[in-house]
């Protein structure tokens, strides 16, 4: 009966269990058993209870799906001088399901005409108060927007089979990794801090959760992912205790934004100030992760392609590997922050503010730190994981490192 893939990692026999390994290898599965507690710990504690309350301040508006049926121009009736758009669209839900609706559309900058087969979200508009005159009614309903999910559908489709075609197994599991993250953060990360609960406590137990189901199930349980989980767990905590302090010593306070600022004035339990520490947090997990698994990959197949090789070896013929991924993955970030500052920028430049000046501001300071924290964690996570990683392959047969490279 042959050797399972991973007994020489785990122990075989009367060694399966702690006596079996390495010191080095029980140490870290003590520290990767730490974190799991912690992270369940964390969990159960913020898991939020019952029902949050919510702010009365804020109106959801509920739209129906309509598809446009005829469009004709013709002049506003509210201002003559303008050209608008007579749209006869058939309501697709509620109660008038089926019916036909006009209104006038007054194309604005930035939104296209609408033409015959748009689909196209109208809001219900309140019945007129009695003695209105007919002229001065809304009609029953309005726009209110472009129907994207049927778009957003196909495009979500086409990734999932590109992905299944070219990952396969992996790509499946890709997948459900991420729909779990999505869930994650859905049903805890945003109930829980709507609930009061401190925003960093919430990020980094929901970034440690993620980690906790997305790494065994897309990496399984072997060194490698052993070694990604405990990197990506400290430079977590480490991109953690910078962002907090340099957003306090930066005096960010998050409220760059009109939705912050009106979220805060419809809760005063959310803290603006930790929705910007916990943005930093999840916006940095997923470059964290692919560097981690990376390294910890290239130290097993340096293993694998030279057993005799010691621990100075792997970590630095790994880190070769890792200087010129990590500078690629830091410019990916840095121009993810950028991207997101640039409309800003672009006033900024329009207005002819200095570069020190449009720098010093808070909406394009946020960006910055951002940026920043996210990079030293990338940069601190790449030695951190190789010498774990290298710490580890040495313990490994040969069976085991086999079965190690999958990435």
């Amino acid at each position: 009966m042959g050797e399972r893939p991973d007994e020489a990692f785990w122990g075989t026999g009367r060694n399966r269990g702690w006596s079996g390994r390495a010191p080095v290898v029980n140490v870290m599965i003590a520290a990767l058993a730490l974190v799991v507690v912690a992270t369940v710990v964390g969990l159960v504690w913020l898991w939020p209870r019952g029902s949050a309350v919510e702010p009365h301040s804020i109106v959801v508006t509920r739209t129906l799906p309509a598809r446009v049926v005829a469009v004709a121009s013709a002049h506003c009736t509210l201002t003559a001088d303008q050209s608008c758009q007579l749209v006869k669209a058939r309501l697709l839900g509620g109660r008038d399901k089926g019916t036909t609706t006009s209104f006038e559309f007054l194309p604005t900058p930035g939104v296209s005409r609408l033409r015959g087969g748009d689909r196209i979200r109208v809001v219900r508009n309140p019945p007129p108060p009695r003695g209105t005159p007919v002229a001065a009614r809304l009609p029953a309903y309005s726009f209110s927007d472009f129907d994207r999910r049927l778009p957003l559908l196909w495009l979500g489709i086409t990734c999932g089979m590109l992905l299944l075609a070219t990952g396969r197994w992996h790509g499946l599991r890709a997948i459900a990794g991420l729909a779990t993250s999505l869930l994650i953060v859905l049903k805890f990360v945003i109930p829980s801090i709507l609930h009061g609960n401190s925003a960093v406590a919430v990020a980094l137990t929901g970034s440690l959760t993620v980690l906790l189901i997305t790494i065994p199930l897309c990496y399984g349980l072997r060194a490698k992912a052993i070694a990604a989980w405990l990197g990506t767990t400290v430079s977590l905590v480490l991109a953690v205790a910078l962002a907090s302090l340099f957003t306090h010593v930066a005096h960010l306070s998050g409220a760059s934004s009109d939705e912050a600022v009106f979220l805060s004035s419809t809760d005063n339990r959310i803290s603006l100030q930790g929705l910007l520490l916990a943005g930093i947090v999840i916006g940095a997990l997923g470059v964290l992760v692919d560097l981690t698994v990376s390294q910890a990959s290239t130290v097993m197949a340096l293993r694998r392609a030279n057993p005799s090789q010691t621990f100075t070896a792997l970590f630095r013929g790994a880190l070769d590997v890792g200087h010129d991924h990590i500078a690629a993955t830091v410019n990916t970030l840095v121009f993810a922050y950028a991207g997101a500052a640039l409309p800003v920028l672009l006033i900024f430049s329009i207005g002819h503010t200095s570069f020190t000046d449009a720098l010093n501001s808070e909406t394009v300071s946020e960006e910055v730190v951002a940026a920043l924290i996210g990079s030293i964690g990338l940069i601190a996570s790449m030695p951190i994981t190789t010498a774990l990683a290298a710490l580890l392959a040495p313990h490994l047969a040969d069976k085991q490192l086999d079965h190690a490279h999958a990435h």
